[in-house]
C-alpha cells in the first residue's frame, strides 16, 4: 500500500471544514486526516467526530500527537505566525493559509525556522492548482498568445458587516478585500505570466460597508517581463454580479476565463488567437481571429494542493507554492497598501 502523509488541522471550522478537509485531505491519494484542533470546543468535537479522528482544543495537544506529521493552519491571519512557529518547533511540516503572516519579519522567521529544521513549508494559494489556470499558463509559456502584454484578475463578492468576522478587523486580518482576495489574484497573474511583480500602485476605499477595512481595491502592477497586470478585489459587489474573470492579452491573441478564480474546479475560457493578420484594418483583424474553447480536465484544487504537498514530504520533492512564495506575496501586499496610503508607485526587489 502506498504511503500516506498524516495530517492535523489547526482551525477546524471555516475553510478547513467547508473545503480543505472534505475536498482536499480526505480524498487525497497520499494523505490522511488524523487530528483536528479548534479553540471552540463544539467545533473541534463536531469535526473530529464527523471525520472520526482525534480532536483537541489546544495547539500543544495536537502537536504532541505523534500520529500528526503535517499541519494545515487555517486560523485567522493574526495567528498564523505563532501557530506556524509552534508547528515547526514540534517537528511538523506546515501548510499555512494565506497570508503567511501579517508582518514581513514574521514571514522571514517562519521561513528560517523551516529551513533550519529541514521541514516542508507551503502557503495556500490553491488557485495555481486549478486545471484551467494551469492550461492558460501553458498557452502563455508556449507562445500561443505571442508576447504577453496585459492581464487582469478579478475576485469580488458581497461581504456585509458580520459580528465576529475577523476579516473585517484590521489587526486580525491585516486589511480587507485586497489582502483577503487580491493576494490570490496577483499570485495567479505571476503564475500565468511566469514573471514576478517589480512595481506596484494601488487604490483602496470604503464605499459601501461601515467596517474599518477596505471594501474596494484596485492594484496595478508591472512584471519583470514588462507586462502590466490589473487586480480588482471588492467586498461590496453582489455575488451574481461579479464575474471573477481572468483575462490574459498578448500580441497574438487573448484568453478570457470565468470561474477559474474561486474555490471550485470548474470554469470556462475562450481563446481568441490571430491567424495571419496583415496591416492595420479593424475588420480584417476580426475576420482573422480564431475563436476556440480552451479545453481542460477539471480536478479539485484543494485535493491537488494537498497531494502536491504530501508528495513533497514523502518523496523529498518541492512544494509547488513554497514559503518563499508566501513571503514574496506578502511583500507585494505591503507595497500595495503603502502605495494606497501615499499615492506612490513602489518598486519590489
Amino acid at each position: 500500500m502506498a504511503r500516506k502523509l498524516s495530517w492535523g488541522v489547526i482551525g477546524a471550522g471555516g475553510i478547513a471544514y467547508r473545503r480543505t478537509i472534505p475536498e482536499g485531505i480526505i480524498p487525497a491519494k497520499n494523505a490522511c486526516l488524523v487530528a483536528v484542533m479548534d479553540v471552540v470546543k463544539p467545533v473541534a468535537e463536531k469535526v473530529g467526530r464527523e471525520f472520526q479522528v482525534s480532536w483537541y482544543t489546544r495547539e500543544k495537544d495536537l502537536l504532541a500527537d505523534r500520529a500528526v506529521q503535517a499541519v494545515y493552519v487555517a486560523t485567522p491571519a493574526n495567528k498564523h505566525y505563532r501557530q506556524a512557529m509552534m508547528c515547526l518547533e514540534a517537528g511538523k511540516h506546515v501548510l499555512i493559509e494565506k497570508p503567511m503572516a501579517l508582518k514581513l519579519d514574521e514571514c522571514w522567521q517562519i521561513l528560517a525556522l523551516a529551513k533550519r529544521k529541514g521541514l516542508k513549508l507551503g502557503v495556500d494559494f490553491m488557485m495555481r492548482f486549478h486545471s484551467l489556470n494551469k492550461r492558460i499558463r501553458e498557452m502563455v509559456a508556449a507562445g500561443e498568445l505571442g508576447v504577453p502584454v496585459m492581464g487582469r484578475a478579478q475576485l469580488s463578492c458581497w461581504y456585509p458587516p458580520i459580528e465576529g468576522a475577523w476579516r473585517q478587523v484590521p489587526r486580525l486580518g491585516g486589511g480587507g478585500s485586497l489582502i483577503d482576495m487580491g493576494c490570490h489574484c496577483v499570485d495567479l497573474l505571476e503564475f500565468v505570466f511566469g514573471s514576478r511583480v517589480k512595481e506596484v500602485s494601488c487604490f483602496t476605499g470604503r464605499l459601501v460597508h461601515p467596517y474599518p477595512v477596505e471594501d474596494t481595491a484596485v492594484m496595478t502592477v508591472r512584471f519583470s517581463s514588462g507586462a502590466i497586470g490589473i487586480v480588482d478585489a471588492c467586498f461590496n459587489i453582489p455575488d451574481n454580479s461579479s464575474r471573477n474573470v481572468l483575462e490574459i492579452y498578448g500580441s497574438k491573441g487573448s484568453v478570457v476565463a470565468t470561474g477559474s478564480i474561486g474555490q471550485t474546479p470548474t470554469g470556462q475560457a475562450t481563446a481568441y488567437l490571430e491567424k495571419k493578420a496583415k496591416g492595420y484594418d479593424a475588420q480584417q483583424q476580426r475576420s482573422a481571429s480564431c475563436c476556440q474553447e480552451v479545453r481542460f480536465k477539471p480536478y479539485n484544487t484543494y485535493q491537488a494542493q494537498i497531494e502536491n504537498f504530501s508528495e513533497a514530504v514523502l518523496k523529498s520533492g518541492e512544494v509547488a507554492v513554497s514559503g518563499e512564495d508566501g513571503l514574496w506575496n506578502q511583500k507585494i501586499m505591503m507595497a500595495a497598501y503603502a502605495a494606497a496610503r501615499t499615492g506612490r508607485v513602489f518598486k519590489l526587489r
